[in-house]
């Protein structure tokens, strides 16, 4: 198949890539420029990103209580994601089930060549076999565009303004004995604003890959409005579900296909997911041949 791309949507993510860059490098020059001791903070944020890069699969899988499935568990299931991820020219993932009543799938792994698809049980009762096929090619479609890669690199500086953020104290009284306590009050502030900006930028760059999945979905299965109507079935049942028990999945909302817990119009600047009326107006224009 010919994996095409949305250039709009490239272009908005190349800017807001470059907006995170401009912030990142005027943070670190301003920690330079006040000679913030910054080091260890920086090699504790690098090995929590190496931590996030290398083992998130293992921890998603683990704080989910998803399961690795043998092909003799779940054939169909299996047969599904080989034949979309070799239309997506990938290795096979593997696949995973994690048991909730929650309806929903997620992707993870740093590579292809470690990357796991799972759904819940619950999502495999909730839709037909084409809705499962295109939730299924969203997933694929993340691991083709390395969206794990992409948004741990995205997150780094952050990682470390709220490190900084959340040890000012301590790093007060580690540096009083400088009298710079103006200093430190000044990058504490920098920290504060340079997290708030950096996070508005990576959870608008996680939504507009979140564009970019169900573009490749409707690709690998020339069937936008079966994702369409997916997602409107995932997001209907959403409502029937216990809170309690969309609150034991909520750490896991920035994976899944839809969030099971979803915020007011002002959360939607901190959401990692577009809006459902977004994503459904963008697949129709696929469905209509609109390019």
């Amino acid at each position: 198949m010919k994996w095409t791309r949305d250039l709009g949507l490239n272009m908005r993510m190349l800017l807001t890539s470059f907006l995170l860059l401009i912030v990142y490098l005027i943070f670190l020059g301003v920690l330079s420029a006040l000679g913030f001791p910054f080091e260890f903070l920086l090699l504790v944020a690098a090995g929590m990103a190496f931590l996030q890069f290398f083992f998130s699969d293992k921890l998603v899988l683990w704080s989910t209580s998803t399961r690795i499935i043998g092909e003799d568990e779940y054939p169909e299931l299996h047969r599904m994601v080989e034949s979309l991820a070799t239309r997506a020219g990938l290795p096979k993932p593997k696949v995973g089930i994690m048991a909730s009543p929650v309806p929903n799938a997620f992707a993870t792994g740093r590579s292809p060549s470690n990357a796991v698809v799972a759904v819940t049980d619950s999502i495999m009762r909730t839709l037909n076999r084409e809705e499962l096929e295109a939730v299924l090619a969203h997933e694929i479609a993340h691991v083709k565009n390395r969206d794990m890669l992409t948004l741990t690199m995205a997150s780094f500086i952050s990682m470390l303004a709220f490190l900084i953020m959340r040890n000012w104290i301590f790093i007060g009284l580690f540096n009083s004995r400088d009298n710079n306590m103006g200093a430190l009050i000044l990058v504490y502030v920098v920290s504060i604003i340079v997290w708030l900006v950096s996070t508005l930028l990576t959870r608008a760059l996680s939504r507009y890959r979140e564009f970019a999945a169900d573009r490749g979905s409707a690709e690998l299965t020339d069937n936008p409005r079966a994702l369409i109507s997916a997602l409107q079935k995932i997001s209907g049942r959403m409502d029937y579900v216990p809170a309690e028990k969309k609150q034991e999945v909520e750490g896991a909302n920035a994976f899944f296909i839809i969030p099971a817990l979803s915020g007011n119009t002002l959360m939607e600047l901190f959401s990692t997911h577009p809006p459902l009326e977004k994503r459904v107006a963008a697949l129709e224009e696929l469905a209509a041949g609109v390019r």
